[in-house]
């Protein structure tokens, strides 16, 4: 009954609460991902810069992997909500087993793969000395996550598309104590430094890994697991690939640009790597909020489409932006002031060089994030109606042109410094929207996909 009163909200109810509904709960989700990270620097940060450092370097070796795969889970929840704003709930069963086997089939290949080969990544990416011993340990056992964070991430997925946010928050919710819990433990009490940070992590995982699995198969919901029938399915295989390819491309590219990026923040020194990193996830907690929003769009967009009501969808997208809009130029007016950037860059180091330049950093970020209110509600409004083609263009320009372009002109015309990455973070992600807006008002988003 829950499922079916979600769908008609979606469809039918006000749009407002529709979105309140969905994104709420997708707000503390995200929040409770990101204190996954946020956990690992606290304490890193209690042992010292080069542990911190060498965690920020290699973090985006696994977001590489991470967002590639997302694109299965995109696609599965784009096409599931598509199937039922349709009223096709065999195909949206269906295609749940489809997105899981490809899913987990992809995580574990990926998991062998980075374990073997991280020595030469690290080394690659310019590592020495403690920084590349700490960053092979801690990428080598952290990978090993992946199977059970997909399984999650499927649940999550499968979950939203009938409109259902609230579960994944909870199970979520288990992760994180638990991760609370196991960071200090192994890291301070058992002396294991960044292994321990690593294997938090890893056990965080699996122990809600295995209760999405089993309420996966739940048959009193409209779309399930069937064991029995986790075979493939050649027309629904090729749908993933439409959907789910130019996600994953675009996503993987954009978070090798990262990589790329971590490189040129580690020539300025461990410091300055150590406040990028701090600067980066603080920046994500300030703009989670609408990155949920932009996820909620998705979903009413994708059911909305499915059932051929283009205006709602357009409605649902217009109200979701305004109000990212909105609260994250309040938001930003409020953290980009020094003393408060200050003070929050404090809680996770204790060294002066490492508090200035992150504090810095996070000033710039967050006096311009209202830009992220516009990106990320384009984004799921792109997804939602399956034209995620578009956002893989957009998220391979945004770092491949448009940040090192800014990289570049501030580096070797303006002499900034460490402070030509800060810039070119802000002006990447501002003309980014712009160019999601843009494509937005020609109307592209309206046509069939597939």
């Amino acid at each position: 009954m829950k499922i079916k009163s979600n769908r008609e909200l979606l469809l039918n109810g006000n749009i407002g609460k529709a979105i309140l509904a969905l994104a709420v709960p997708v707000v503390i989700n995200s929040f409770l991902q990101t204190m996954y990270n946020l956990t690992d620097t606290y304490w890193l940060g209690r042992l010292g810069t080069e542990e911190l450092a060498a965690i920020n370097l290699v973090t985006p070796v696994q977001n590489i992997i991470i967002n590639f795969g997302s694109g299965i889970t995109v696609a599965g929840s784009v096409l599931i909500s598509q199937y039922l704003g349709a009223k096709r709930d065999g195909d949206a069963r269906s295609m749940a087993n489809q997105i899981f086997s490809c899913a987990l089939l992809f995580s574990i290949v990926c998991a062998i793969l980075c374990a073997v080969t991280t020595p030469g990544i690290v080394t690659w990416l310019g590592a020495d000395g403690l920084t590349w011993q700490y960053g092979k340990t801690y990428l080598q056992l952290v990978i090993l996550d992946m199977p059970f964070l997909y399984t999650v991430n499927m649940y999550t997925a499968i979950n939203q598309a009938q409109g259902d946010t609230v579960r994944p928050m909870l199970l979520n919710l288990t992760g994180i104590t638990l991760n609370l819990i196991l960071d200090p433990l192994l890291m301070i009490v058992f002396n294991m430094g960044v292994a321990g940070a690593a294997l938090a992590t890893v056990g965080a995982k699996a122990f809600p890994a295995v209760i999405a699995f089993i309420l996966l198969q739940n048959r009193s919901k409209d779309v399930y697991l069937d064991l029995r029938r986790l075979k493939f399915e050649k027309e629904k295989l090729k749908n993933i690939l439409v959907i789910g390819l130019p996600t994953a491309i675009g996503g993987s590219t954009m978070q090798f640009g990262f990589l790329l990026m971590s490189r040129n923040v580690l020539k300025y020194g461990t410091e300055a790597m150590a406040a990028y990193g701090i600067g980066n996830k603080i920046n994500s907690l300030i703009t989670l909020p609408t990155n949920s929003v932009g996820s909620a769009v998705a979903t009413i967009v994708g059911q909305n489409v499915g059932a051929k009501q283009y205006e709602r969808a357009e409605k649902g997208y217009k109200v979701s932006m305004l109000g990212s809009v909105i609260f994250l130029l309040a938001g930003g007016l409020i953290l980009s002031r020094m003393p408060i950037s200050t003070a929050i860059v404090k809680i996770f180091s204790d060294d002066a060089d490492v508090i200035g330049m992150a504090a810095d950093f996070l000033s710039i970020m967050a006096f311009w994030c209202f830009a992220n209110g516009v990106y990320n509600s384009s984004i799921g409004l792109f997804q939602g109606s399956g034209h995620t083609e578009i956002t893989m263009v957009i998220d391979a320009t945004r770092l491949w042109v448009f940040r090192f372009a800014t990289l570049y002109i501030g580096e070797v015309w303006l002499h900034l410094g460490v402070r030509s990455v800060w810039y070119s973070v802000v002006v990447s992600n501002g003309l980014s929207a712009l160019a999601l807006f843009v494509i937005y008002k020609t109307g592209y988003w309206r046509r069939k996909r597939i």
